[in-house]
């Protein structure tokens, strides 16, 4: 049943004239990851987690609702229909649940030690990892920290990430990436290979376009991938050039043809928003200043704007003044024409700030997106102590 809710919590950010909204009132409430979708096909509704399972606001009223009861980790929002699919801890298995009607349905089992990551546009397949035989797996979750690339219980970034990051990359663990059909609950290997795969998110319009990465250090591997879902078509996305170059927090355009990235070359020196067209290969690259840059970038449905969710003096950039949730109006710098073909196709991001983060602890990654109307950019936020999910709006 839905929670009546008062009119949420929310004030007039005094540095930027915009307003903030406190979306959620349970302590502990996130947003899912960035590039997740939390968002059901009409766009007027978003799911949250809380420590006791998932939530469903509504965007217009922020009248919410709790839809999955449990110890569960959510995977996304069809694309198709108003359902959300999340992974029962105890069991390892993956659910779907309705969120009109409630119905609840059990799916399949994982393989074992397999690891649920992302459903694709039709609603038809999921797709995962596993580690093979009996290795250290990495990405099994401990106790109070997030699984490596995941977000699991712990919403913080562990504080030995880094060593386990080098660690994980040296130990070349035989993995498999596998597919999971959504009708049968059948499971089945499409990729092989000893490099460590993470980050798995089918294309939102494609329901075969698979990208993941090669996960470890930004700095040691040629990150971003795709794979359709019978295991043909393996592509790199983007090859390093540079030492010290790293590419890497990669995710879709709402239409599928492009995936966008994080890239610096070097390394905490230049930095960029870097787009590659998946049909016809071409790039273009959007510069930005040392303090907009992100941990986690995002672009509205039609492409229009991007917005970011900054970060510390701790982190890669090593911003003096980096904390603020941003919106972005990207620009392109044209060439005159032939000469040009085939190269990148340069640009430059023109910020805007929209939320003072200096109580903010980056330990919390933020993890913007926006809200399919384009009007509200969601985070999640500790900067009132708590943990919530908290709304911008661009007006």
């Amino acid at each position: 049943m839905a929670v009546a809710q008062e009119e949420p919590k929310s004030w007039v950010d005094p540095d930027t004239g915009h307003k903030v909204i406190q979306l959620t009132k349970e302590p502990g409430s996130a947003s899912l990851y960035f590039n997740e979708n939390g968002y059901t096909p009409d766009g007027k509704r978003m799911i949250y987690t809380t420590p006791g399972g998932i939530s469903l606001l509504d965007l217009t009223t922020f009248a919410a609702k709790q839809v999955v009861q449990g110890d569960v980790r959510a995977i996304a929002v069809g694309r198709k229909t108003p359902t959300v699919f999340y992974v029962k801890r105890g069991e390892n298995a993956l659910y779907s649940t309705q969120m009109d009607t409630g119905e609840t349905r059990k799916i399949g089992d994982l393989p074992k030690r397999g690891r649920i990551a992302t459903i694709n546009a039709d609603e038809t397949l999921a797709a995962g990892t596993y580690v093979e035989g009996e290795g250290k797996d990495y990405n099994e979750p401990r106790p109070g920290v997030a699984a490596a690339g995941q977000q699991g219980h712990s919403l913080e970034v562990p504080p030995n990430k880094g060593e386990m990051m080098e660690e994980r990359l040296a130990a070349k663990l035989p993995m498999a990436m596998f597919t999971m059909d959504l009708r049968t609950g059948e499971s089945r290997p499409i990729l092989h290979s000893t490099d460590w795969l993470n980050h798995l998110l089918f294309s939102p319009t494609d329901p075969a376009a698979l990208m993941y990465c090669h996960e470890g250090p930004w700095q040691k591997v040629d990150r971003i991938w795709t794979i359709r879902a019978d295991g043909s078509g393996n592509t790199l996305v983007h090859k390093r050039t540079m030492a010290m170059e790293i590419a890497g927090h990669e995710f879709w355009s709402a239409d599928g043809k492009t995936i966008w990235y994080d890239l610096q070359v070097p390394k905490g020196q230049v930095f960029y928003v870097a787009g590659y067209q998946v049909e016809t290969g071409e790039r273009t690259w959007y510069h930005l200043d040392r303090n907009e840059w992100s941990i986690h970038f995002n672009t509205s449905r039609d492409g229009s704007l991007f917005c970011g969710d900054g970060g510390d003096s701790g982190q890669v950039a090593k911003a003096p003044d980096g904390r603020w949730i941003y919106l972005f109006r990207p620009e392109m710098i044209h060439s005159s024409g032939a000469e040009s073909a085939g190269l990148v196709r340069p640009g430059v991001f023109r910020a805007e700030k929209l939320v003072n983060m200096s109580k903010h602890d980056y330990k919390l990654e933020p993890n913007v997106s926006f809200t399919p109307d384009g009007k509200m950019i969601v985070f999640r936020s500790n900067m009132l102590g708590d943990i919530h999910v908290y709304g911008v709006k661009l007006e």
